[in-house]
């Protein structure tokens, strides 16, 4: 018996889903260098312009001086430096949280959370189109699982009356391949009123949402009471690498005790707490970036439904495209990048079956420029590519 791997690649080469790491060679920011071709890239998440900042190159450095280059151990033996406390400080403060704790990764952190917070007996309902991390959570917490439909309250209720055991509600802030947002009140409302914990992972949301960044739960003033456990990553706007959690004093410590990808991990390296407080303190302060990304996102979503194109409902950052079929999404993201511009073909199973997209992604870092040259190039794609459409 041997695993015919060859024949389950050649099905995905034919299905137009076979998928490749472009090669960057050059730091993150609009204009790149991939595969040796120079590019202006619409899809990062570096949604205010942090990853290649002079000021969080210059904090991780200097924390590398002093700190290292390693973690050297997990949190609990001796890898929980004085940077990466500080950090949890200044998130839990930034959250309005009594407490956070830091995770490597933003899988690891909702794998370990879920995973600690329910089990046999209990119930995790989680959105149709959450994050595969969360879905993959919910599966090997071990807890009955089950999703309700995509931002439906009233699906979430009938399910919670039918739940057994401790009960947690599990959502994305805002969603990554469609870039709507969760409508937290009404999921709030349906778990409170059954005694269920609201788990909220707000990985796109942290930085461009919020008066002041804070992400949806601030967008819409809810209380850590609405949203017990609210999780965040490092990666995107903030510009590092890691990911967090904020709640309660009890749900730290249960955390710290119970997460599995927490206790059984080596720390992040001290310097990138550095550079990711650094980070922080310019998304607290630099309003200006989160100013000119909501006109970026006007100018786009205007200048889109001009062209004709299918665009999704959302005032996020995450401007996607639908194609529907996958290897037409692919032929105009080639079209795109013959022109020097960069623009990711999402398909299944990423997203649901017949709903390819372009996933166009804005940052504080692009010109209102930059984004008239993708306009122009997709009115004159979309034009090319239409004759397939018919």
């Amino acid at each position: 018996m041997s695993f015919d791997l060859s024949a389950r690649l050649a099905a995905r080469r034919a299905d137009h889903l076979y998928r490749q790491r472009p090669l960057l060679e050059s730091p993150q920011g609009p204009q790149v260098v991939v595969d040796g071709q120079p590019l202006l890239a619409f899809c990062n998440n570096d949604y205010l312009g942090l990853a290649n900042h002079p000021q969080v190159i210059e904090a991780w450095q200097a924390g590398a001086s002093r700190w290292g280059v390693g973690g050297g151990a997990s949190h609990l033996v001796i890898g929980h430096s004085t940077p990466h406390h500080e950090l949890e400080e200044a998130l839990a403060e930034f959250t309005g949280r009594p407490r956070a704790l830091l995770f490597s990764n933003g899988y690891m952190a909702n794998l370990g959370t879920v995973t600690a917070l329910v089990g046999q007996g209990d119930t995790v309902l989680e959105d149709r189109l959450n994050h595969a991390s969360l879905l993959d959570a919910g599966l090997l917490s071990g807890a009955r699982f089950n999703r309700y439909l995509h931002n439906d309250a009233l699906s979430l209720a009938a399910r919670l009356e039918k739940a057994c055991g401790n009960t947690l509600v599990v959502t994305d802030g805002v969603f990554s391949m469609d870039g709507d947002l969760a409508d937290l009140p009404a999921l709030a409302r349906q778990a409170r009123a059954k005694g269920a914990w609201l788990m909220v992972d707000d990985a796109h949301g942290f930085g461009p949402l919020g008066a002041n960044g804070g992400g949806i739960v601030e967008h819409f003033g809810l209380s850590a009471d609405d949203v017990p456990v609210l999780g965040g990553t490092l990666g995107k706007a903030f510009g590092t690498s890691g990911a967090f959690v904020a709640g309660s004093e009890e749900l730290i410590e249960s955390l710290i005790q119970f997460a599995r990808p927490y206790i059984y991990t080596t720390s992040q390296p001290p310097a990138l707490a550095c550079a990711t407080l650094k980070s922080l303190e310019l998304l607290c302060t630099e309003h200006w970036r989160r100013e000119h990304l909501k006109q970026l996102i006007s100018q786009f979503r205007r200048g889109a439904e001009q062209i004709g194109l299918q665009l999704m409902d959302s005032f996020t950052p995450i401007q996607p495209i639908m194609i529907g079929d996958s290897g037409r999404a692919i032929r105009l993201s080639q079209m795109l990048r013959t022109r020097g511009l960069m623009v990711t073909a999402i398909r299944p199973p990423t997203v649901p079956a017949g709903s390819a997209r372009l996933r166009v992604t804005l940052s504080a870092a692009h010109t209102e420029a930059q984004v008239q040259l993708l306009l122009n190039a997709l009115a004159d794609c979309w034009r090319k590519l239409e004759p397939d459409h018919a």
